[in-house]
């Protein structure tokens, strides 16, 4: 009878013990006790990707539950409905949500805006500007139910032909790290999250998915290390995405060392990393890495995962390190919240968002005579067949399906400038024709990539001498795209094509006997070549990839209704070769048998296989400062409808560096905005360094004529220090750092010092070393 009694109540308590598992949901508070609850299945599953079918097919399946379907999302997480663990949705891109314009059921479309690509938003100096951008963008993350965009993108300009430039923010890494640090501010804003990417050194997109990068530890710590570590510290982002290339001979996406040593280690990152959209590589080493999440996902990496655990390849405690993380992140998610999502973003909103953030992006770099603002003009002579079909931002990942592009021609239109009518006819027919000949020579139709621009027209000399006589002024748009993949040519991409130089040619020589002016408008992600031409037209605008108000933001530009105040973020050299890391990139002439490299055949191709970083921390302006090498235009140049001018600086030490000020009033006729830009020399003797490096910058708010603004600037000893390879510590030596404020690189204006008395050092660990020669 005693036995009988035992066993009921044994029995009960197992029920009871079963319904409680049965019961245990997520929360905020229970991740250790949910992450005792799952099974090996379970957390091998949590750390796999469940690729979203409508982005490109594969597994979507979730264990309990049905896909959640963002339709054109890039990628999801996989849930487990026992535990209350969701699905979430993650999505592209750096200008704008990626999804898909149509769904197979509804009628309305599902656009996102098209917001400035990166190198705009970063040409605007202004932080706050860059954090409202990402607020915007970051509601529509939200209201389309998106947990994570991934973005921004914040490589390394480290040659202007990379194919993705577009995408990222600058040269230098202090500039890339406090853009993106600002916009993944503004996106969080929303209870949404970012991925900063492609972690680390995506130099080029030439095999990118292979290419083993061959850096100094030197250099990935000062140029492609630091912009990460800006937005990380400053930003705290919800994730960071690991890159395909190797780094010094490690794929980054099983480098430990990068993923664990440094970034959580040393930086104190606390969020997810997530691969970039790979297939199978070596799960368990990704693992082990500090990869928590592996993109897009499939089956097979879920069962590597348990079977190297069970073989004892793979050690369950550094699962369990993934699956936590991962657990972390999905309580902060919306849709583990259970936001209840419209699917109805403010697109007229954020459309002006977009006009007024692209505008402030633009940079003039030639105005001659005062050309611009254009005064008392009524007719437009509009060239260029980018001028009638503008390029809103460049394509792959960074493609965005707008509702709508305005170009230049109904830019001009809606301010109520006249464009002839018969050149106006001339280019749509010749677009009309372009679209026709593309159509019927399309196999199938990807709305995830977008399209190349159309090739430029030849224009008779008769047609524009006609046009010289009956137009006020001639306007030709130059275009250029860029995008995943694919790194860009010198060629007839960097360099005008013969068709635009002879028609710019002809341009000039038939308007300036009338008496009339050029003006040239740069429609491009990225730098291209204006050594050779820039001398021939009367202005010269950047609009870089604007955004879907594109033809509206340049023309507020160019009536007056803004005063640019753009500078730029990367230098514009006078050939594409002056860069010397164009000696170890990939251009044609560059791609020739080299080294031994393993897994890339017996002998592997220089510049594909691997690329030697040999120019070191030479990169951009650091280099032709130090060089004295002219450039077309050089980092931070941009000018202006007014004028400013700078008062005496001051410059005292603080706790751990220094505080420094000016003060900066508008001298001219027009309300403008000034961008200021502190560089500082460092002290002879120790570390070779450049000659001078941008260690911090402030834009003024629009000063009316005669206004003053006081900018400060805050520069700590850490920001001013040079990584020591001998010693494996950050270093900034005693002495007398000069202290310069600048307009541009080569236009410093003031100058001060800062007395540092005693050497700083901060030590950090020895990883990241070059697995080959440099030589």
């Amino acid at each position: 009878m005693k036995l009988y009694k035992i066993t009921i109540v044994a029995l009960l308590l197992s029920g009871v013990g079963r319904a409680e598992a049965q019961q245990l949901k997520l929360n905020a508070g229970n991740v250790d006790e949910i992450l005792k609850a799952m099974t090996l299945e379970e957390k091998a599953s949590l750390l796999v990707g469940g690729r979203n079918k409508s982005y490109g097919g594969g597994n979507a399946t979730t264990i309990g539950f049905t896909e959640a379907v963002v339709p054109g999302a890039a990628g999801l997480t996989q849930g487990i409905e026992r535990l209350g663990i969701p699905p979430t949705v993650l999505s592209d891109g750096p200008a704008g949500v990626r999804i898909q314009p149509t769904r197979e059921g509804s009628s309305r479309p599902y656009h996102a805006t098209g917001f400035p690509v990166g190198t705009s938003l970063a040409t605007t100096w202004n932080v706050d500007l860059v954090e409202s951008v990402g607020k915007a963008m970051g509601e529509e993350v939200l209201d389309y139910g998106i947990d994570v965009l991934l973005a921004p993108g914040m490589n390394i300009h480290r040659s202007p032909l990379c194919g993705r430039n577009f995408e990222y923010y600058s040269e230098d890494p202090l500039v890339t790290g406090k853009m993106a640090a600002a916009f993944v501010r503004g996106i969080q804003k929303n209870g949404v999250g970012t991925s900063i990417k492609h972690f680390a050194v995506n130099s080029q997109e030439t095999n990118r998915n292979h290419v083993d990068e061959v850096v100094s530890q030197r250099a990935v710590r000062e140029i492609y290390l630091k912009g990460f570590e800006i937005a990380v510290k400053e930003g705290k982002p919800w994730t960071v995405m690991s890159s395909y290339n190797r780094l010094n001979g490690v794929y980054t996406q099983e480098n430990r060392e990068l993923l664990t040593t440094v970034l959580r280690d040393e930086w104190g990152f606390d969020g997810i990393v997530m691969t970039d959209w790979i297939g199978q590589r070596n799960t368990a080493a990704q693992v082990h890495a500090g990869n928590d999440l592996m993109e897009p996902g499939m089956p097979a990496q879920s069962e590597e995962i348990i079977a190297k655990v069970k073989s004892g390849e793979l050690s369950v405690e550094d699962v369990d390190a993934c699956v936590r993380r991962m657990l972390e992140y999905i309580v902060k998610t919306p849709r583990f919240r259970g936001y209840k999502y419209s699917e109805q973003p403010a697109l007229e909103a954020h459309a002006a968002v977009t006009r007024r953030s692209a505008a402030e992006g633009m940079v003039l770099l030639k105005n001659e005579d005062n050309t611009l603002p254009l005064k008392d003009l009524k007719k437009v002579a509009l060239f260029g067949i980018t001028s009638y079909d503008f390029i809103a931002g460049g394509m792959g990942s960074g493609n965005v399906c707008k509702p709508y592009v305005v170009n230049l021609m109904q830019g001009l239109d809606n301010a109520g400038l006249e464009v002839t009518e018969d050149l106006k006819k001339l280019y749509l027919a010749y677009k009309d024709y372009q679209e026709a000949k593309t159509e019927s020579e399309r196999l199938s139709f990807d709305w995830r990539w977008g399209r190349d621009i159309f090739p430029e027209m030849s224009v008779s000399r008769t047609c524009i001498d006609k046009q010289a006589k009956k137009a006020d002024v001639a306007v030709f748009t130059v275009g250029r795209q860029g995008g995943e993949a694919w790194d860009r040519k010198v060629k007839d991409d960097f360099n005008l094509t013969a068709q635009e130089r002879q028609l710019l040619d002809d341009l000039c020589a038939a308007f300036h006997a009338e008496g009339k002016k050029v003006v040239v408008v740069i429609n491009a992600g990225g730098v291209i070549e204006t050594a050779s031409w820039k001398e021939l037209p009367d202005a010269i605008l950047l609009a870089w990839q604007p955004g879907e108000e594109g033809g509206n933001s340049v023309t507020d530009l160019l009536v007056g209704k803004e005063n640019p105040s753009g500078k730029l973020t990367m230098t514009f050299p006078v050939s594409a070769m002056d860069h010397p890391s164009s000696l170890n990139f990939p251009t044609t002439a560059s791609q020739v048998p080299g080294k031994p490299v393993e897994g890339a055949g017996k002998w592997a191709k220089r510049n594909v296989d691997y690329t030697l970083h040999q120019e070191g921390i030479n990169v951009g302006y650091r280099y032709f400062a130090t060089a004295g090498k002219k450039v077309s235009y050089p980092f931070g140049y941009g000018l202006s409808y007014t004028t400013f001018s700078y008062g005496k600086p001051a410059v005292k030490a603080s706790a751990d560096g220094f505080k420094a000020s000016i003060v900066v009033t508008n001298t001219g006729k027009v309300a403008g905005k000034e961008v200021v830009q502190l560089y500082v020399s460092a002290p002879g003797g120790g570390l070779q360094k450049p000659a001078l490096e941008l260690k911090s910058f402030a834009k003024t708010r629009l000063l009316q004529p005669g206004e003053s603004e006081t900018l400060t600037f805050d520069v700590t000893n850490y920001a001013l220090a040079s990584f020591d390879e001998a010693v494996q510590s950050w270093v900034s030596a005693k002495g007398r750092y000069t202290v310069k404020f600048g307009a541009s690189v080569e236009d410093i204006r003031a100058t001060s010092v800062y007395t540092l008395s005693k050497e700083f050092t901060q030590k950090v660990n020895d990883v990241l070393k070059p697995g080959m020669s440099l030589e």
